[in-house]
């Protein structure tokens, strides 16, 4: 299983895994708590970088941390925003955050699938650091399992309120 998998220090000693900021420490109780309150896209590169097999991404349970809508949208430009998911563990702060367009009335899309921001470095099953095509690739499998488009609608209607 990919609970076997996961490297501890990575292979053969090649690289120790980091000490990780357990996500009481970025997140204080009453913001992780919150939902009102929209966590930065940004905040995710500022968190350790976590090391995790790709194989094994899609095991990682992200939950919905935020999101903003930007433009509200007119006869120029759609509305925009962003979103940001993290995985609820107390050991291991992982996230992933991207832009966000409507392309039409009632439904959003990724802006830019190959523009996620993340702390994952995600690595193969040898332990070596993924290309980021070939990181974003397993990135997007992991969008493309999240509710996200429901929580932006969610965010557009609070919005127009």
């Amino acid at each position: 299983t990919c609970k076997d998998l996961q490297v501890k220090g990575l292979t053969a000693g090649k690289r120790a895994i980091t000490h990780h900021t357990p996500v009481q420490m970025i997140y204080p109780l009453n913001i992780r708590r919150t939902p009102t309150l929209m966590t930065p896209a940004w905040i995710v590169c500022a968190w350790p970088p976590l090391l995790w097999q790709a194989e094994c991404a899609p095991e990682l349970h992200f939950v919905h941390l935020g999101t903003r809508v930007l433009t509200t949208g007119d006869s120029e430009r759609p509305c925009s925003g962003q979103t940001v998911w993290g995985n609820p563990s107390t050991d291991l702060a992982a996230g992933v955050a991207w832009d966000w367009i409507e392309v039409q009335q009632g439904v959003v899309a990724m802006a830019d699938p190959l523009a996620l921001v993340t702390n994952l470095q995600l690595t193969d099953s040898h332990g070596e650091i993924l290309p980021s095509m070939q990181a974003a690739l397993h990135l997007n499998e992991i969008v493309h399992m999240l509710p996200w488009q429901s929580e932006v609608q969610r965010a557009l209607h609070r919005a127009a309120a």
